[in-house]
């Protein structure tokens, strides 16, 4: 168990994955200034709070990994996903044909593109 804390986005992931939100919040909170610039740890927080619907709050972790990592097709699914529960049609328009330039077969995002150009 020791080891865990040497790693601790280990153990951010292993909090998230045993349903300890509050206190997968409260660690993540205590390492951010350590890995603000951590696309990974970004990612997992923004997990984190999109998990318990908490969109407001997962919007700028997503998008401060999406800055830090901008090929990453996960963080921009879940980033869209967010757009969308917070009824950001543009934003998620945006998100998805970003995520179709990476990969131009992802027929998630192809079908939501469709939906959200409909409207």
């Amino acid at each position: 168990m020791i080891g865990l804390f040497k790693k601790p986005k280990r153990q951010l992931k292993k909090l998230l994955k045993d349903g300890e939100y509050d206190e997968a919040v409260a660690f993540g909170k205590s390492l951010e200034s350590e890995y603000s610039d951590d696309p990974d740890f970004m990612f997992i927080m923004g997990s984190i709070f999109f998990i318990v619907e908490d969109h407001k709050k997962a919007l700028p972790y997503f998008e401060k990994a999406f800055q830090l990592d901008n090929n990453d097709v996960e963080t921009l699914t879940l980033k869209t996903n967010t757009h969308l529960a917070l009824g950001q049609k543009d934003e998620a328009i945006d998100c998805c044909r970003h995520i179709l330039k990476l990969q131009p077969k992802n027929s998630e995002a192809q079908k939501i593109l469709d939906d959200l150009e409909l409207l």
